[in-house]
C-alpha cells in the first residue's frame, strides 16, 4: 500500500497561554511511502517523527494538508478504519491476557462483514505468533516474557489484522543493545515476508540506517533529506544531517577556501576546485583519514584505541569544534604512540563543505 503525504502540517497551541503563539511541530511534509517498503523516520526528540507517525494512524488530525492510502483519501478517517497495526514504545499489552488473547484481541473486536469464526482467529493468530516466532509462548503472560519477546507480542498483535499499513514508534527503546539488534533483524525479516508498507520512527541512526529501505531525516517539524541510507550518509545535504548520521560522529572543523585550496588551521590540506574564497565549517568523516607520516594534516596525538580489525586514533586540532578527533583507519597500521603528533592526508568523498551562515552543502572538485 503506497502512502502519499501531501504537504502535511500539525501545529499545537503553546502551553504557555499568557505567551499565546503556537508550535509547529510538522511543518509541510510531502513524501510519498513507496508500496510494500520499510520507510525510517530520523531525528533527533522533538523533531515531529512521531507525530507525523500518529497523524497517518488517525490518532492525530492533521492542521493542514492531507494523507492517502493508495488513491483514497484516509485524512478525516477514523484510526480504526484505516486498516493500519500500531506498535507503541511501550508495548501496550495486557496484562491480564495471554499472549494468545493478547493477540486474539484486535479480531474479536471486528465487525459485520470482517467478523471471523474462532477457529479462524485462532488459526490467524497462531499464523502470526509463528512468523515471529513466539508460538512456543502462546499460554504465558506478559510479565513472564522477556522484552524482547513482549516487543514480538505487540507485533504479532499489529500484523494479525492484515494491516495496510504498520506503524512502529520506536519500538526497540526499550531493550538492551544486543536484544536491540537482534530484534531489529527480525522487524526487517518479518517486513520482506510480509511484505506491508511499514513507517519505523527511531532516533536512532544505526537502527535506522541498518534496515530501512529509505529514511527520512527530520529537524524541528521539517524534512532535512529523503534518500536511501547509504545515499545520504554519503551525500549529506546540509551540517545538520552530517552530524546527525553516523558512529563515530563526523568531525567538525572551522577552516577556509583560498585560491582552490582548503585550510584548517595554517595546513593545505585539500585541493577543492570551484569553490569561492570563503570561511567553511569542515566536516571529515572518520574513515577519511589517511595515516601518512609526510601528510599534510597534523593533529595532536591523545590515544589509539585497538578495536579489532579497525584501529581510532584519538587526536586533537585546535581547529576542531569537538575536544576529541576520532580517525578510523586500517588495525594494519603501525602507529608510534610515543610521538605527540600523527599525521594524515584525507579522502576527498570522505570530506564535506559547508556554509558558515546557511550550513548548506558546498560542492567542490579535486
Amino acid at each position: 500500500m503506497k502512502v502519499e503525504l501531501k504537504n502535511l502540517t500539525k501545529i499545537f497551541p503553546s502551553r504557555n497561554k499568557k505567551a499565546g503563539g503556537e508550535v509547529v511541530a510538522v511543518n509541510d511534509f510531502t513524501y510519498v511511502i513507496p508500496d510494500g517498503k520499510l520507510v525510517g523516520l530520523l531525528g533527533p526528540s522533538g523533531c515531529g517523527k512521531s507525530t507525523t507517525l500518529y497523524m497517518i494512524s488517525g490518532l492525530q488530525q492533521p492542521t493542514g494538508g492531507s494523507i492517502f492510502f493508495g488513491d483514497e483519501d484516509v485524512t478525516h478517517l477514523s484510526a480504526e478504519n484505516r486498516g493500519i497495526g500500531l506498535v507503541f514504545q511501550n508495548y501496550a499489552l495486557y496484562p491480564h491476557l495471554t499472549v494468545q488473547q493478547n493477540i486474539l484481541f484486535p479480531l474479536q473486536n471486528l465487525r459485520g462483514k470482517d467478523r471471523m469464526t474462532k477457529q479462524a482467529m485462532l488459526d490467524r493468530a497462531l499464523e502470526v505468533a509463528k512468523l515471529v516466532q513466539i508460538d512456543n509462548l502462546m499460554d504465558r503472560k506478559p510479565n513472564e516474557l522477556s522484552g524482547g519477546q513482549q516487543q514480538r507480542v505487540a507485533i504479532a498483535r499489529a500484523l494479525v489484522k492484515m494491516p495496510r499499513v504498520l506503524l512502529l514508534d520506536e519500538p526497540l527503546s526499550n531493550l538492551d543493545a544486543r536484544l536491540r539488534l537482534q530484534t531489529r533483524e527480525e522487524i526487517r525479516r518479518i517486513q520482506k515476508e510480509t511484505g506491508i508498507t511499514t513507517v519505523f520512527v527511531t532516533h536512532d541512526q544505526e537502527e535506522a540506517m541498518s534496515i530501512s529501505d529509505e529514511i527520512v531525516v527530520m529537524k524541528l517539524g521539517v524534512v532535512q533529506q529523503v534518500g536511501k541510507p547509504q545515499e545520504i550518509y554519503d551525500n549529506p545535504v546540509n551540517l545538520f544531517v552530517a552530524k546527525f548520521l553516523g558512529t563515530p560522529p563526523i568531525n567538525v572543523f572551522n577552516g577556509k577556501v583560498e585560491g582552490g585550496k582548503l585550510y584548517i588551521g595554517a595546513e593545505c590540506v585539500l585541493t577543492v576546485k570551484g569553490v569561492e574564497d570563503q570561511e567553511v565549517t569542515v566536516a571529515i568523516r572518520p574513515e577519511g583519514f589517511n595515516l601518512e607520516e609526510n601528510g599534510p594534516f597534523t593533529c595532536q596525538l591523545s590515544n589509539v584505541e585497538v578495536m579489532g580489525r579497525d584501529v581510532s586514533v584519538v587526536s586533537k586540532n585546535d581547529a576542531a569544534d569537538s575536544p576529541v578527533i576520532r580517525s578510523i583507519v586500517d588495525a594494519d597500521n603501525k602507529i608510534d604512540v610515543s610521538k605527540a603528533e600523527v599525521k594524515f592526508s584525507l579522502k576527498p568523498h570522505k570530506v564535506f563543505l559547508f556554509n558558515k551562515e546557511t550550513e548548506e552543502r558546498i560542492y567542490f572538485e579535486v
